[in-house]
């Protein structure tokens, strides 16, 4: 039987190692070719390793989690036959798990503690002439908190139940010292006098912790917002925005919108305010390199619209949006937005924002604080929309409401121009005729 050994495949360009998120396959699996063996991450974008070979899986080299080099072995599997084993850069077999020992051999007992007696043979035989005597004792109590397992219904009399239904107290709750665990008056009173809590019937603790590794694309998000919040000391900025006009203007564009044109929500509408705005303040649409000390500003306005996944959060790009019209950020927004959400956007389509939009949606809250998306130096959150009551300088009229909650890099952006930046965009949106004038 030959052994064929999978090292870790180059995933991408410049890319030295990855992360392994996931495995479909487990030691003495049958495997065919082409099948998927296990899936790695880098830079949020998965790729799936499968089987060049046909057999049987022998050894695995890494777990759920861990960082592999490119051209680390990770998979072995035999192959049937007499075949040459494929080469393997030297690699033995795989260890044998501590612990455990092959098929067929009996593991030895471990040796006694040094000081620690062994039990003589007259000891380990009980005398014939020697009664056994029971201790009486209550039932162990679970780590629950239970002195019975899950279901079990606790012994007690009638007078006892009544009891302790009046007091409030769950007697699965109550230890029993009676024959098979009977619950009697003197348990409950000892359960009383212990100044143990009555629990209302029909409720239980729950104790269990479940643990939950962080890894893949969860494990990406909180080292890159841990990187963000260290790094970058943030200003936030809340302003309100009377939409009505803007609302307005886009439940009569989806009205006479073209059957080829998507429906607007109000993130185009904010991508053109943004791209005029920053036409004003173009240090705004910049990457800091606080490692070289320099500001790179970009010409082009390359939008990140933060967008939630079953996976997690991640930054589809709308690149160039100076160069698109109303309709067109729309459609590239809505394009990526499903790519995300299915899984098949690109890495190229997940990289390369100058500044990003964060949205709620409809639970936007009424204000937030954003993290700015590192290395940018600015990042737009969106809040919901509600109706309240503006004063117009006569009188107190309804109005659709939104705050705009946004982030700044203080070592690169001024409050000063932060806020000129906000009422820009403000300015923009309450009067939405300005987004198309030139």
């Amino acid at each position: 039987m030959a052994e064929h050994v999978i090292k870790m495949p180059d995933v991408g360009e410049g890319v030295a190692e990855a992360e392994l998120v996931e495995w479909h396959v487990k030691p003495g699996d049958p495997v065919r070719e082409d099948m998927v063996l296990a899936a790695v991450m880098t830079d949020k974008a998965t790729v799936e390793i499968p089987s060049p070979v046909e057999g049987t899986v022998s050894w695995l080299g890494a777990e759920i989690g861990e960082t592999v080099a490119v051209g680390s072995p990770i998979v072995k599997i035999d192959i049937a036959g007499d075949a040459p084993a494929p080469m393997d850069d030297g690699e033995g077999e795989a260890p044998v798990a501590e612990g455990l020992a092959p098929q067929g051999e009996t593991v030895p007992p471990p040796p006694a503690a040094a000081g620690e007696k062994k039990p003589d043979k007259e000891s380990e035989t009980p005398k014939a002439n020697k009664p056994k005597v029971a201790a009486k004792s209550a039932p162990p109590i679970s780590k629950a908190g239970a002195p019975r397992a899950e279901g079990e219904r606790p012994l007690a009399s009638p007078a006892v139940r009544l009891r302790a239904k009046d007091a409030g107290i769950d007697l699965r709750q109550v230890p029993g010292s009676g024959p098979a665990g009977r619950i009697t008056h003197d348990d409950l009173d000892q359960f009383i006098a212990r100044g143990s809590q009555p629990v209302a019937t029909g409720l239980r603790r729950d104790t269990s912790v479940d643990e939950v590794k962080v890894v893949g694309l969860r494990r990406r998000i909180a080292e890159k917002m841990a990187l963000a919040k260290s790094r970058i000391p943030h200003i936030t900025y809340v302003e309100e925005v009377n939409v009505s006009a803007l609302e307005d203007l886009r439940a009569r564009l989806n009205a006479e919108k073209r059957p080829d044109r998507p429906k607007l929500t109000i993130l185009p509408f904010l991508m053109r305010a943004m791209v005029k705005a920053i036409a004003d303040q173009p240090q705004l649409n910049a990457l800091y390199d606080d490692d070289a000390g320099v500001i790179h500003r970009h010409g082009g306005v390359h939008v990140g619209i933060a967008a939630q996944t079953p996976s997690g959060l991640v930054v589809p790009v709308v690149r160039h949006a100076e160069a698109r019209d109303l309709w067109d950020c729309a459609t590239e927004a809505a394009r990526l937005a499903e790519a995300a959400r299915a899984g098949t956007a690109t890495r190229e389509e997940l990289t390369g924002s100058t500044i990003t939009i964060t949205s709620l949606g409809a639970m936007g809250g009424v204000a937030t604080t954003p993290v700015i998306n590192y290395p940018e130096v600015a990042i737009i959150g969106v809040n919901k929309i509600m109706v309240r009551p503006l004063w117009d300088g006569t009188q107190f009229v309804p109005a659709k409401m939104m705050n705009l909650s946004s982030s700044f890099d203080h070592r690169v952006i001024d409050g000063w121009d932060a806020a000129v930046f906000v009422q820009r965009i403000k300015t923009l949106l309450e009067t939405p005729a300005m987004i198309f004038v030139d």
